[in-house]
This record gives C-alpha cells, sequence and structure tokens, in this order.
C-alpha cells in the first residue's frame, strides 16, 4: 500500500485550463482521508501557489521551483531553500550569452521576481503580464542569491537546446523546462524534484517505495523514476511517458484521479 503521493500541478493535476475537476480534488481529499500524505511538487515559484491552495485546500508544505525551495503557504514562509550564488549566476549568463542570441532572463529570489530590461523588445507590457515584477539590467539583480534562473530565447526553440545549455554549464547548475525548450529553467545542481520530496516524507518515515508519482514534463522525470510508482499523464512529453512506470489518462481527463481511486481500493 502507498504511503504518499507526489504530483506536479500543471499539466498534470490541473486541467488545461488550470481547473482542478471535481473529481480530482475528491480524489485527493480521499487520499489524505485514508491517512497517506500529499506532497505538491511543481516548478511554480512559491508566488503562484495561492491560487491553487484556494481550489485545492491547504495541503502542507509545497515543494516549490522544482525542488529549490519548500512554501509553508499557511505561513507564507519559505522554510528551505537551496540557492545559485550571485557570483555563479554571474558566469553562467556570461557563457550564456554567447550561445544565446535575443534570450531575455529572469531570476527568481525568494517571493521576488526580476527579469532583464530585454524584456521591453518582446513587445508586451512586463507590469500587465507580472504584477509586482522588477526590470532592470539582469546584473543589477545578483546582489543576493537566485532561486531560479531563467533563459527565455524566441519560441520555437532550436531542438536540442536544453542539453546544449546543459553541456555549457556543466556541472555548475542543472538546466531543466516545465513548458517548451524556449523557456529554460536553471537551478542548483543539487535541485530537482525528487531530492527534495524525498526529504520531506522521510521525515514522516516514507521511503521512495511507498510514493506514487505524477508528472508530464521533463522536471518530473528524476520524480517519476525515483518514486515506487511514476505515473505520466497521457499529454506528457515523450521523454518522460518513457521514463514513467505506467501512462495514465490526460490531465483533462482526470488521469491522476483514476490512479488515486485505484490504488484506495
Amino acid at each position: 500500500m502507498f504511503r504518499a503521493i507526489a504530483t506536479d500541478l500543471d499539466g498534470t493535476l490541473l486541467r488545461t485550463d488550470k481547473s482542478i475537476s471535481d473529481r480530482t480534488r475528491d480524489a485527493v481529499h480521499a487520499a489524505e482521508d485514508a491517512g497517506l500524505l500529499v506532497v505538491v511538487a511543481t516548478g511554480r515559484p512559491p508566488r503562484w501557489i495561492a491560487p491553487i491552495v484556494e481550489v485545492l485546500g491547504d495541503r502542507g508544505l509545497v515543494v516549490c521551483a522544482n525542488g529549490a525551495s519548500v512554501y509553508d503557504p499557511a505561513a507564507h514562509e519559505l522554510v528551505e531553500v537551496t540557492e545559485l550564488d550571485p557570483a555563479t549566476v554571474g558566469a553562467l549568463v556570461d557563457d550564456l550569452d554567447e550561445i544565446l542570441p535575443e534570450v531575455v532572463y529572469g531570476v527568481e529570489q525568494g517571493f521576488d521576481y526580476s527579469i532583464d530590461e530585454a524584456v521591453h523588445d518582446l513587445g508586451v507590457d512586463p507590469e500587465v503580464l507580472w504584477p509586482g515584477i522588477r526590470i532592470g539590467p539582469i546584473r543589477s539583480f545578483l546582489d543576493q542569491p537566485v532561486t531560479k534562473l531563467i533563459a527565455r530565447t524566441p519560441a520555437p526553440a532550436r531542438p536540442g537546446l536544453a542539453a546544449e545549455v546543459q553541456a555549457v554549464l556543466g556541472d555548475r547548475a542543472l538546466v531543466t523546462h516545465s513548458t517548451e525548450e524556449s523557456f529554460l529553467e536553471i537551478s542548483h545542481p543539487d535541485v530537482h524534484k525528487a531530492a527534495t520530496v524525498e526529504r520531506l516524507v522521510e521525515r514522516s518515515g516514507i521511503a521512495a517505495a511507498d510514493v506514487v508519482s505524477f508528472g508530464d514534463m521533463p522536471n518530473d522525470i528524476e520524480l517519476l523514476r525515483w518514486s515506487g510508482l511514476g505515473v505520466a499523464v497521457a499529454n506528457a512529453a515523450p521523454s518522460v511517458r518513457e521514463a514513467a512506470d505506467e501512462v495514465t489518462a490526460s490531465n483533462d481527463d482526470d488521469g491522476v484521479a483514476i490512479v488515486i481511486e485505484r490504488i484506495l481500493r
């Protein structure tokens, strides 16, 4: 019998329109009523978690930023953070400038999000898209550690861009993506969802074999491989479906709920 559930949000637990179906909400609540620990593990930063808490309820600690931070929604505080130091980020930006033309950088730092002034070249109003955002030369924000460095390039990205960037950065950082490869997410080399989820569930005496996990994008692969049962939704990227132990229905067809209902039976 599984003792914990670890699930991604966007493209997995959430439908395409970002809603949570009644069936999925009921399945999550039923799992907790049965004594299972439910852990949300998302690429979203902490500042994007409030809407999920409103519709799903407070599920306790949330693994954010692909595992770089652990957020307590009830206290609105970060209880764990793994960051890149400013000097390292500056060096990464220097190296990426050489291979990524037209790149626009962003940095997540705690609850703050800052973006390079090159965002104005995209023809969008950043203040409307990201209320409260800070805009300026990206290096002007590197006076404090970085939870996640974002490298946004024109879409569609050339095939294999994430692997190309990882080769350039080497062991200084880990590159992944939760959307397409034109939006790369760069974190401390020790950061991924599986590592952080493992630390959280171990506090309850739960081992990897006791966890069922759900995901849809490359930033979920480590989690699916680590857990006792790794489940990809039908809409997942091919690499994620290959890494999973099984494939369930899509996020729009309550794929997560279907598996939870089965394991509860």
